[in-house]
This record gives C-alpha cells, sequence and structure tokens, in this order.
C-alpha cells in the first residue's frame, strides 16, 4: 500500500487545526514579553545557580558556578597587543560576537573521601548586587555545607578568587584550613603595593586573606595538598599564580586557574596579551609550557574562567590550542 505524501497545503492545515484546538496556547506565547537586563538578574537571582557534578577515579568533582557577566570589549581586555579588528576576526571565526564578551566564574570541589578540598571561593558578597557570589548556594544544592569543607586552596590571590573566604566579618568556611602560594602571599601583603595599580588587590587579601594567615599552609611548587592534589607553580598572570594536578585511580585532571581566561582568545593564541596578566610575558610562557603537556599528554584540564562546567581539553593547533568540552569521559 502507498502511503500519501502530505503536500505543504496538507501539512499547514494541520498545523491550523492545532492551534485551532488551543487557542490560549497561542496567546500566551504572544503575549510573553522579552525579559530586559534588569528583569534577567532578577530571573537569575530566583533560579538555583548552575552545577556540575563527574567522578574523577575514587573522587568527586563539583564544579559551581558562582555567576557570569557580560564584560565589555573583548579587545580591551585580551589581545591587548593585537588590533581590535584582529581580535574581534578571531571572535567571528568561532561564531562568537565580536563587541562583548561573558567572563564566567567556576569555583571547584573535590570530595577525595577523606577531606572536602574547595578551590576557590568566587566573588562573595561584594558581587551579589551584580547576580554573583553564590557559591554557597550551589554547594547547598549539591548537599555540601560551608562546614562540611575541611580544606580552601587559593590559586591566587586576584578578588575574584578570594572574595568569598569571609562572610560578615567572620571565615565562611569555618572548619577549613587553608593552602596558599607563599610567593603570591608575600607579594599581596607587601606594604609596597601601597600607591600602586596593585593597591586594591592587597587591600582585599588584607581583608580577605590574611585574617586567616593562622591557619593557612604556604606552599610552592610540587607541593602536596592532600593525597592526590599537588601544587605547580604557574607564574605570570598573578606573582605566585598555582595550579593544581589531581589525580585518583588512574584518572587526571588539571586545574588551571587563570592560566588561560578565554577558551578562544586565549588558547587559540597564547602569545596574546590579556589585561589581567601581571606579567605579561611570563604569562604567555606559561600558557603555553601547561597548554602544550594537556595536550600532548591528552590531560583534562578545569579552567576557573572556561564555559560552564568549565571542563574540557586542548588539541594542538598551528597557533595555539582548540578546546573541546568534555562529554560523557567521565561516566565511563
Amino acid at each position: 500500500m502507498t502511503m500519501p505524501i502530505l503536500g505543504r497545503r496538507a501539512l499547514l492545515g494541520s498545523a491550523g487545526l492545532g492551534m485551532l484546538a488551543a487557542p490560549g496556547i497561542v496567546r500566551a506565547q504572544a503575549a510573553a514579553p522579552v525579559a530586559q537586563d534588569t528583569t534577567r538578574l532578577e530571573i537569575n537571582r530566583a533560579m538555583p545557580p548552575e552545577t556540575h557534578r563527574f567522578t574523577l577515579g575514587d573522587f568527586e568533582v563539583f564544579v559551581v558556578k558562582d555567576g557570569a557577566r557580560p564584560s565589555g570589549a573583548p579587545n580591551e581586555t585580551f589581545g591587548t597587543n593585537k588590533s581590535a579588528a584582529d581580535v574581534a576576526a578571531l571572535l567571528e571565526e568561532n561564531f562568537l560576537p565580536p563587541e562583548n564578551f561573558v567572563n564566567s566564574f567556576a569555583p571547584t570541589l573535590v570530595n577525595t573521601g577523606s577531606d572536602v578540598v574547595l578551590f576557590d571561593t568566587g566573588l562573595g558578597p561584594g558581587g551579589r548586587a551584580q547576580g554573583l557570589g553564590r557559591l554557597v548556594e550551589g554547594l547547598a544544592a549539591g548537599g555540601y555545607s560551608p562546614e562540611d569543607v575541611t580544606v580552601v586552596v587559593i590559586t591566587h590571590m586576584h578578588g575574584d578568587h578570594i572574595g568569598g573566604l569571609m562572610e560578615d566579618g567572620k571565615p565562611t568556611f569555618p572548619n577549613a584550613r587553608y593552602v596558599a602560594g607563599q610567593v603570591e602571599y608575600d607579594f599581596w601583603t607587601d606594604t609596597a603595593r601601597v600607591g600602586t595599580p596593585a593597591e586594591n588587590g592587597h587591600k582585599g587579601v588584607l581583608a580577605n586573606v590574611q585574617p586567616l594567615a593562622e591557619k593557612m599552609t604556604f606552599i610552592g611548587d610540587g607541593a602536596e595538598v592532600v593525597s592526590g592534589i599537588t601544587g605547580m607553580a604557574a607564574f605570570g598572570h598573578s606573582p605566585g599564580h598555582m595550579i593544581f594536578n589531581i589525580e585518583s585511580a588512574g584518572r587526571r585532571l588539571v586545574l588551571t586557574a587563570d592560566t588561560a581566561n578565554h577558551f578562544v582568545l586565549s588558547l587559540q593564541r597564547p602569545d596574546w596579551e590579556v589585561r589581567f596578566d601581571m606579567d605579561k610575558e611570563a604569562a604567555a610562557e606559561t600558557r603555553k609550557k601547561v597548554f602544550d603537556m594537556l595536550a600532548t599528554d591528552k590531560v583534562a584540564f578545569l579552567g576557573y574562567h572556561m564555559p560552564f562546567p568549565a571542563v574540557g581539553y586542548v588539541e594542538k593547533q598551528e597557533t595555539g590550542y582548540r578546546f573541546v568540552p568534555k562529554s560523557y569521559q567521565f561516566e565511563l
């Protein structure tokens, strides 16, 4: 038996019958307003923060989106040693808008079974007016409270990594010990920062980090945080910027923090200067060293400012690296 072929008129007629049968649905769709920027912010605040959970060997990794925000003209942050046209062209080649970019933040918790280790703390109270600072909410969504955290690791001491250390003048994670790079801490607490472009960062560290110094272990390259987690010097973005190698049951993940701050502009062009890299030449060299290693060894990484859930791989290209987001690799 030959089935009839429906023509365009028949299809439209069928669709029309559906519409006539449910006029209320059509009116509701037509009447839905487009959210304005302020409305979007309120909607985002009302929704739970995004989270993502996966296993790494015997460890559980739980990533929280502390928030995201449009951050202005990309060429004012990335490729500052290149023309705006060069930056725009690379973005457009990668299906991204050339006039703006979104910056997101991804504090990460690793549950080893013996310790609950939190890497970085987001923007905290200072970001909440902009819908940021949602780490504690995100942890709660994953079944964790601030009291559960036993170790807080600070990759470096820029404000979007230390802002959530304190709440109302008290430690947010009251049962934790703290780990940070010695070089990083010494730089930011030095009074030589007063009167320089680093003065605001100095003040932030005095307010959020220094009160916890008695509970803090200061480390250098190769130091063990807990079994399976090791610090690695990756200086340049900040004077003592650290990344962390995580291994369990034959699986490996590197938390690269701010080694690369954009999945296209920093990875495809690692030599391009970044506004927030304090030593731009050293930061570029570190980017190439770290991501060459990850590409060669095919190791997964989690980058603090990568597209959420911030986990993926890199493939070596002629001018840099291609970011490949994770899919089901950790489910098998």
